[in-house]
């Protein structure tokens, strides 16, 4: 089976090897639970927003359909203060599209809330309650939306405030997290994987 996973630095792993990153750990989950997929295919670099997110689908032109599709996107946005409205319309354009890799079959798209990095060292002099508020504006709207189209949605923002300055939680950055969370992450999106795939 084949699972096509869009996102930026959370998705691709920064400062992790490619075995950590999160949706080959989620693999690893659905290959012991007697799932047959192949290794999946990323799209994803750190620091994008949803309309670079989207501009580098163009280019990648990945084609489908996919058994299973995953969409983590925004952090950049709220990083670089873009608007709300913006964000909704432009992750509901890459959520369609996701639902369009996936055979327009919304069931079988899985999205991931927006991770809190305000309580990491990184966030070091910043409002830590205005970033974590702005991300739950943002989460809210990705909710909303998958809701709407119907696709799954997996909140792992509680499980990243846990994070704190654990080092052994993070990149060496500070801000990215390591193979340890995503592992977390893989665990907390196999249930919504599994009844994507069964």
């Amino acid at each position: 089976m084949k699972f096509l996973a869009l996102g930026d630095s959370y998705t691709i792993g920064e400062g992790v090897a490619a075995s950590d990153r999160w949706p080959v750990q989620l693999v690893a989950l659905l290959r012991e639970q007697g799932q047959d997929f192949a290794e999946p295919r990323i799209v994803a670099r750190t620091g994008w927003t949803t309309d670079e997110l989207s501009a580098a689908i163009d280019a990648a032109d990945p084609r489908g359909p996919y058994d299973l599709v995953s969409l983590l996107i925004g952090v950049n946005n709220q990083y670089r203060g873009r608007g709300t409205e913006e964000y909704r319309a432009e992750f509901a354009g890459l959520l369609q599209r996701a639902i369009g890799f996936a055979g327009e079959d919304a069931g079988r798209v899985i999205v991931l809330s927006i991770p809190d990095w305000g309580v990491t060292p990184f966030a070091e002099g910043r409002s830590r309650a205005g970033v974590a508020a702005e991300i739950d504006v943002f989460n809210a709207i990705n909710r909303q939306e998958t809701e709407r189209l119907g696709a799954r949605y997996v909140d792992i923002t509680p499980q990243s405030r846990t994070v704190g300055s654990n080092s052994a939680f993070l990149a060496a950055d500070g801000l990215h997290y390591s193979g340890l969370t995503y592992a977390e992450w893989a665990r907390l999106a196999l249930p919504a994987a599994l009844e994507a795939v069964r």
